[in-house]
């Protein structure tokens, strides 16, 4: 189970990133756009998942090896835990979402 420290984590990484892409994509944007486009928002959600598991990775072979902290490790694995049930949770209602599109009558 997560922590409120590490939900709190999680949601300052990702307003990170949409700062960071609303700055990147500013001068690409479109008039009538505003922001960064939505496959650029998915593919930094996915590199920051997988960034978070090589952190995860990382900690727990320092750990094997006898060099890392036990709450290193249980923090990397909490973290990567609550990114891939946050990236899980959005690519759910993208789903739904699209489908719920191609449901409606023309």
């Amino acid at each position: 189970m997560a922590s409120p420290t590490v939900a709190a984590n999680a949601y300052a990484s990702l307003a990170k990133m949409m700062e960071r892409g609303g700055a990147e994509k500013a001068g690409q944007a479109t008039a009538g756009a505003g922001g960064p486009s939505f496959s650029a928002l998915v593919k930094d959600a996915v590199g920051s998942v997988m960034e978070t598991g090589q952190k995860s990775d990382t900690q727990t072979m320092a750990m094997a090896s006898g060099k890392g902290n036990v709450m290193d490790v249980v923090t990397a694995v909490a973290e990567t835990d609550v990114a891939v049930s946050t990236l899980v949770s959005v690519r759910d209602r993208v789903i739904q979402a699209y489908e719920d599109i191609m449901k409606m009558s023309i």
